[in-house]
């Protein structure tokens, strides 16, 4: 119990109102002296009236005034004569003097804390001024033993009161502690212990109903959590049962895809020339298409194919994706053109680096001709000291928000009508499987510019 939150408040309550109490304690302890001191001054000047009215009184009468007044002499002055008007013997000399009629809220705690820690019995004088004026001072002298005794059972009692006063108001809060704050808590917490055992389950998402502003803010934040991870795993169920299939589909298309090879040789013998200078590429496309049926399967096993790097020159790739893209143009108004410096040569996966790339080129070419105005899209690289840059620019008409805040997540970034925005999913994790990084540099209505960055250094 003392480890929880509603225990930690008991505990936490009852240390601050006992030290708020303890606050209190030391002035009303002060109080409490100057009141006694006071009370014996005002039973003193009560005894002295005896005496004024007969100026005669037998020793006995005098003893039994004193002892009532608590003191053991009373001395009054009246029109500047100061008078003994009572006394009886004192058990020792004076050590100590107080004058009432001048002393601050310091000095009271101060004196009041001194005599409870002072335990010998001492005789003082105490002065101070006459009450309804009937002189101009009174000083008595006492005993100090009743004064700490008192104190000491005033404190005792102010500690009791306090104590049980922090008790109450600890229960009190503990009870609304429970209720407003544990209670709801405990709510939360089972709420997400049911979800945890079935988190695909709907129902069991929490539904806000607290009403404290910070818990309902909790709720809120826990049943978007929940409602996202419902759509996550839901997706990626979907996700491993696409793979599956694609897979299976793979499998099969990449068997037919071997066997229509087997027929380029007699495509490569032909006379014709249009046929000749074709066939190189319908081969590298079926290539591409068998490696591409591979890596689907690795994938759907999620387990994209690490890279092979070599040393290649880039142009020669570029030319292949643009090549392929111009087929796919036709006669729309969208220009393709590259900026590779003569032998830019780099180290990559060609194969991969062509999926990227015919990724980005491709995505840039179907943004322009669904936006049906003119375009073009820019093959470009560079290189410094760490790192090779590839960077396709397009003059469309830019990312809308949605599609930027989900760019490289399956199934959430496609951007084309009908897309599943695996593309730029796939060429990302190909890009990082290089070490390097796929990177939006900026898009607008003025057009998008992707940038391919890869590392020169040896890891990967």
């Amino acid at each position: 119990m003392m480890n929880s939150l509603s225990g930690r408040f008991l505990i936490l309550t009852t240390i601050f109102v006992m030290l708020a109490e303890i606050l209190i304690f030391v002035p009303s302890i002060a109080r409490f002296r100057e009141e006694y001191l006071q009370n014996r001054l005002e039973r003193a000047q009560i005894a002295s009236l005896a005496l004024l009215a007969d100026d005669m009184i037998d020793s006995d009468l005098e003893e039994e005034l004193l002892q009532n007044a608590g003191v053991f002499n009373v001395v009054l002055r009246r029109d500047e004569v100061r008078q003994l008007m009572l006394a009886s013997p004192m058990p020792q000399p004076i050590d100590d003097t107080f004058d009432l009629r001048d002393g601050t809220a310091p000095v009271l705690i101060r004196d009041a804390l001194m005599r409870i820690l002072e335990s010998e019995n001492e005789v003082i004088r105490v002065i101070g001024a006459p009450t309804r004026e009937a002189g101009l001072l009174i000083e008595v002298t006492m005993e100090t033993a009743p004064l700490r005794a008192s104190m000491i059972d005033y404190g005792v009692r102010i500690l009791v009161l306090s104590a049980v006063i922090s008790i109450v108001t600890a229960g009190l809060l503990f009870i609304a502690v429970r209720a407003i704050l544990v209670k709801p808590i405990r709510g939360v917490v089972g709420h997400m212990q049911r979800y945890a055992a079935a988190p695909e389950d709907a129902r069991r998402i929490i539904t806000p109903n607290a009403g404290v502003t910070e818990l309902r803010e909790a709720e809120e934040a826990l049943r978007s959590l929940q409602t996202e991870l419902i759509a996550a795993l839901r997706q990626k169920d979907r996700l491993a049962q696409l793979g599956g299939a694609v897979s299976k589909i793979s499998h099969d298309l990449r068997n037919i895809l071997t066997s229509a090879q087997l027929f380029t040789d007699r495509i490569e013998a032909s006379e014709d020339p249009l046929v000749r200078r074709m066939a190189p590429k319908l081969v590298n496309s079926m290539t591409r298409a068998v490696h591409l049926c591979e890596s689907t399967l690795a994938f759907g096993k999620a387990e994209e194919p690490s890279p092979t790097l070599m040393i290649f020159t880039l142009d020669d790739l570029i030319a292949d994706v643009l090549d392929s893209e111009r087929l796919a143009i036709g006669d729309k108004d969208l220009s393709l053109s590259e900026n590779i410096p003569p032998l830019f040569s780099l180290r990559a996966d060609p194969e991969q680096l062509f999926r990227v790339i015919s990724n980005l080129v491709r995505n840039a070419r179907q943004a322009i001709i669904a936006n049906g105005q003119p375009g073009e899209i820019n093959v470009s690289a560079y290189e410094d000291a760490d790192n090779w840059w590839i960077e396709i620019a397009d003059t469309g008409p830019g990312l809308p928000p949605k599609a930027q805040e989900h760019l490289f997540q399956p199934f959430q970034g496609g951007v084309a009508k009908g897309g599943t925005g695996l593309g730029l999913a796939i060429a990302q994790e190909l890009v990082r499987g290089h070490g390097g990084a796929l990177e939006l540099d900026r898009t607008g209505p003025k057009g998008t510019v992707f940038s391919i960055r890869l590392p020169k250094g040896d890891d990967i």
